[in-house]
């Protein structure tokens, strides 16, 4: 295969000086030189430039800061320098008292989130007619009082949305003065809760589409200095149609970045008598009138404890990667209730009048029937960030530069490719980079991994046994919004390991660039693989499907990294 590097990124999608003159569409073809001439045509051609661009990689926001960072940071908030990044460890989907079907304060969840190892966290409670009304006036105070008190955790307000006609999503802003006014705006307009019960679907999707352009406009007018959307739980009702999705992205590129790989509530599949007996995730459901009707029945259940349009290679999310679509992967805790908590709702809560529960009391009973683990507690989204603070933990989100796994499977992990052989330059392109070369020329994956050496919240430290390396061709637009699938992507390359400590490095050769590409790496403990749905031939050893009733999330622990671009200059 063919495939990537001079050690300079170009980043279109904008025009002016930033860019080259090929990509810069209002420089005229006539002034082009033949070789520019050549690479225009080519990008225009892939759909990769032009009409439409406002979704690809190639025009993705936050592109060049990426390219561009300076690669020394200091360590500050628990995050772990690695490659040239504060690696800040986060979970942008957390309930509290101010849902209706939660408990906890926000102190509460931002002290175990931070106990359990995170720099960052995202307050989501549910939009509903009460939470609109009066919930996120009421829980600001919450979250500034805790941003004051756990200086070395990064508080973020957002809220969990009622997509219309769709599934749901975190949506949150940079803090500021204007943050509860925005928040409260877009949820009163879009929340697909509040919107008349008359809607057609088509309706709903527009005002889908029209509540994401809503929170760029915000940003555009400075009210606001960033706000992202990341879908929820795609999979689990089938209602997210593969249409619907990329309208989501291409209707804000800075706003809608991506969905969760893995949902929440983990621990719902722990076995009876220890847990719940239930389904990860709680993806225990089966297609519905409003459900897009190509998705198979298998879309519907975990597989690792992933979602099916992150699990399956060559599925959903890779039919996106090979369009050149920036559209990136986290995981989180979704927590509401938590496994093993001995607290419950405060006596004399009035949720409907006061729009929050009572203080959680004390009632000395194990909850063993709880789906879902404290922030940090099983899986991590981890961020490489300039700096410790909102903006850079958001500028990473929105860059792509982002690995996850659950149950603390490695330590830590760096991924670059560059030029083969170059080694003058330390770093190579990062997680959602895009690396630019000539034709032809030879380019490398390589990949550090700090193995797990200290016990994981279960008590046990967990041991990596094989990483994969997946490759698809970027194939530039499709002309069925719906479809979920990309022929090309397979894994191409899979390493056992047999350390079981300290660093593990590798390098994978990808060959002389003949045509655009994407990478993406995952690894897991080994205990549980199967082929992928695609057959032997794309993904040899898969996730495996998960069953409810005996799904022990411990058990079956993955990591998945975010992609990496290559492209023709």
């Amino acid at each position: 295969m063919g495939h990537g590097h001079d050690h300079h990124h170009d980043e279109p999608g904008v025009t002016g000086a930033d860019v080259p003159e090929a990509l810069d569409l209002s420089v005229p073809e006539t002034e082009l030189s033949a070789g520019d001439k050549s690479r225009r045509r080519f990008l225009l051609g892939a759909g990769l430039l032009g009409a439409g661009a406002a979704s690809s990689v190639l025009a993705r926001p936050g592109a060049a800061e990426a390219a561009g960072l300076p690669h020394t940071h200091g360590s500050t908030g628990g995050g772990t320098a690695r490659g040239g990044f504060t690696w800040l460890a986060g979970d942008h989907h957390i309930h509290t008292q101010y849902s209706s079907d939660a408990q906890y304060r926000v102190l509460d969840q931002a002290q175990k989130g931070q106990a359990y190892g995170l720099d960052w966290l995202v307050i989501t409670d549910h939009g509903s007619a009460t939470h609109a009304k009066i919930g996120v006036d009421k829980v600001n105070p919450d979250i500034v009082k805790t941003r004051a008190e756990l200086k070395g955790l990064l508080t973020f307000q957002g809220l969990e949305w009622n997509i219309p006609a769709a599934e749901h999503a975190t949506v949150f802003v940079h803090p500021g003065k204007n943050e509860v006014e925005v928040l409260k705006q877009f949820e009163n307009a879009y929340d697909g809760s509040l919107l008349p019960a008359t809607n057609t679907a088509a309706q709903n999707e527009a005002l889908a589409i029209a509540g994401i352009k809503f929170l760029g406009e915000q940003v555009k007018k400075r009210k606001i200095d960033g706000a992202l959307f990341f879908a929820n739980h795609p999979a689990r009702r089938g209602i997210d149609s593969p249409h619907e999705i990329r309208n989501w992205r291409d209707a804000d590129p800075t706003v809608a970045v991506g969905f969760e790989g893995a949902p929440g509530h983990q621990a719902a599949g722990i076995p009876a008598p220890n847990g719940r007996g239930g389904a990860r995730g709680y993806y225990d459901n089966s297609p519905s009138a409003a459900s897009f009707a190509g998705y198979p029945l298998e879309s519907y259940r975990t597989w690792g404890g992933f979602d099916w349009m992150t699990a399956t290679v060559g599925g959903l999310w890779d039919s996106l990667l090979a369009e050149g679509k920036a559209w990136w992967i986290t995981v989180n805790s979704d927590s509401h209730v938590n496994y093993l908590d001995q607290t419950e709702r405060g006596p004399g809560s009035d949720f409907a009048v006061n729009g929050k529960y009572n203080d959680p009391v004390y009632n000395g009973s194990i909850n063993t029937q709880a789906g879902d683990f404290w922030p940090g507690y099983y899986g991590r989204t981890n961020v490489g960030a300039s700096s410790f603070s909102y903006r850079a933990v958001m500028d990473g989100l929105r860059a792509g530069r982002v690995w996850v796994d659950h149950g603390r499977l490695i330590r830590n992990l760096d991924a670059r490719v560059r030029v083969t052989g170059d080694r003058r330059s330390a770093t190579g392109t990062p997680l959602g980079g895009v690396l630019q070369v000539k034709r032809g020329t030879a380019t490398e994956l390589v990949l550090d991994i700090d193995l797990q050496d200290i016990p994981n919240w279960a008590g046990f430290v967990p041991v990596l046994k094989r990483v994969d390396v997946i490759v698809g061709t970027v194939t530039g637009p499709v002309s069925d919004n719906d479809v979920f699938t990309t022929p090309s992507t397979r894994v191409v390359k899979s390493f056992e390991i047999t350390k079981t400590n300290g660093k593990i490095s590798f390098s994978y050769d990808l060959g002389r660039l003949d045509k655009p590409f994407y990478l993406r790496v995952r690894g897991t403990d080994g205990n549980r693989t199967q082929p992928g749905l695609m057959g032997a031939s794309v993904d040899p050893y898969g996730p495996q499907l998960d069953v409810a009733g005996s799904a022990d999330p411990w058990g079956d622990l993955w990591f998945y990294t975010n992609p990496i671009w290559v492209l023709p200059r």
